[in-house]
């Protein structure tokens, strides 16, 4: 197990806790590192403000011949020649060649050599004689190591206590943030089918995550709903012509007769074939519903149309089929365009009386496929349900010439997942028009 999934297996609200404790001490610890290398700045801030009136005062008695002579007892005055030699009658100050020329040029120093470390300001000034003098004062800043050593460890104590302080508070900040989103979530699983989850009061968050909880469980029962329907549906569909394939062969196992078996033999290849249609339908459909859809590649509608005018069978003499002519590009899978066909055309020819037209047009940047019977027509009230599943508009009459319900379901299907449109009017010579628009290339 590699540290990304250890992580992911904890819980948001120890997850959130940490990353609010580890933020929390990097920063805590970066203003602690930055404000203890303060700490001796301050301090030779504060002795350099001390020194400079000491300084100015003994400047003003050199430069009257006098011997300065400071107020504070722990400062030190020297009055040294410009080589850094004292004049003043005291020992040498441990001043080296590069203090005094610093001090000379008006920069302060700071000698760590010493214990504790001497803070020297300085400048020269001119005596009553006309000599260069160099005069600094100087103080010892005790506690300085001290300081910034202790300073600094007390500021990253404080730094890992207000990190911890910071983790506690986060956990139980996240924890009563969560509670009412558990408590949502418990509702949501135990809420039985039809309810829905009360929307808080509060225009925030929580109200957003109950609609869009409320929303999925519409979909759900839809869903449930649907799938009901249809595997009712299919179960009723299936035990007709299976009960039917039962009854002829318990006929012609009962009735050993030549010409009787060879009557009941067509009846059960004639409700193998409807079985069979139905059972294909059924798995297109579940493939649709999956999601499996084929790769798109051009497809000439016009070529496909007259190819499945071909394969249509017209049982009756005066039944005509008008072709269309040219080409026309869309965007589809051939066996989709060639199923969509031959339901539509399977469908007019079922209903039509004496003429079916199938026309292709070209318009803009789609395509769209007009299949025209001068049947009895689909009634206002049925146009937006023939394309449910299993949904017939005269049901005897759908039985008795072999229609499942799932041939207009399946075009209606194919379709839409392709980015198209499919709908049923009125035809010039009274029957019912489908329309099928496609995206063209």
């Amino acid at each position: 197990m590699n540290l990304r999934s250890a992580w992911l297996r904890r819980s948001v609200r120890f997850r959130i806790m940490m990353m609010a404790t580890a933020a929390t001490l990097v920063i805590l610890l970066l203003t602690a590192w930055y404000t203890g290398g303060r700490i001796g700045s301050l301090l030779i801030t504060s002795a350099d403000k001390e020194l400079q009136p000491i300084l100015q005062a003994a400047l003003v008695d050199v430069s009257a011949g006098l011997t300065p002579q400071p107020d504070t007892p722990y400062v030190q005055v020297r009055v040294l020649d410009t080589a850094g030699e004292p004049v003043d009658g005291k020992p040498k100050p441990d001043l080296n060649d590069r203090d005094v020329s610093e001090l000379k040029a008006g920069e302060p120093i700071l000698r760590f050599p010493d214990d504790p470390p001497i803070r020297w300001v300085g400048t020269v000034v001119t005596a009553p004689d006309g000599a260069q003098r160099l005069v600094v004062a100087g103080t010892g800043l005790t506690g300085y190591q001290q300081a910034q050593r202790h300073g600094l460890n007390w500021l990253l104590l404080a730094a890992a206590l207000g990190a911890a302080a910071t983790g506690v508070a986060t956990w139980f900040s996240v924890r009563s943030s969560l509670r009412p989103v558990e408590r949502m979530r418990l509702a949501a699983t135990r809420l039985p089918a039809g309810q829905r989850l009360p929307l808080p009061e509060a225009d925030d968050e929580l109200r957003s995550l109950a609609g869009a909880l409320n929303g999925l469980l519409d979909r759900r029962d839809e869903a449930t709903e649907r799938l009901r329907r249809f595997t009712g549906d299919a179960a009723h569909e299936l035990r007709s012509p299976v009960a039917s394939i039962r009854v002829q062969a318990e006929v012609a196992v009962a009735n050993p007769d030549p010409e009787l078996s060879q009557e009941v033999l067509a009846d059960i290849v004639h409700e193998s074939e409807r079985l069979s249609t139905l059972v294909d339908g059924l798995l297109t459909l579940a493939r649709a519903d999956a999601g499996e859809i084929p790769r798109a590649e051009p497809v000439d509608l016009v070529a496909a149309a007259q190819a499945a005018i071909s394969r249509c069978t017209v049982d009756t003499p005066r039944m005509t089929l008008q072709a269309p002519t040219g080409s026309a590009w869309v965007s589809a899978a051939p066996a989709e365009v060639d199923l969509v066909l031959d339901n539509l055309l399977r469908n007019a020819v079922l209903y039509a009386r004496a003429q079916v037209m199938v026309g292709v047009l070209p318009a803009g940047n789609s395509v769209r496929l007009v299949v025209d019977d001068d049947g009895p027509g689909v009634a206002p009230e049925h146009r937006e349900k023939v394309f449910d599943r299993f949904y017939r508009v005269q049901d005897d009459r759908a039985r008795q010439t072999g229609g499942s319900g799932l041939g207009l379901a399946l075009v209606a299907e194919i379709v839409r997942r392709r980015g198209g449109t499919v709908l049923v009017n009125e035809s010039p010579d009274g029957g019912a028009r489908f329309q099928v628009r496609w995206k063209s290339l």
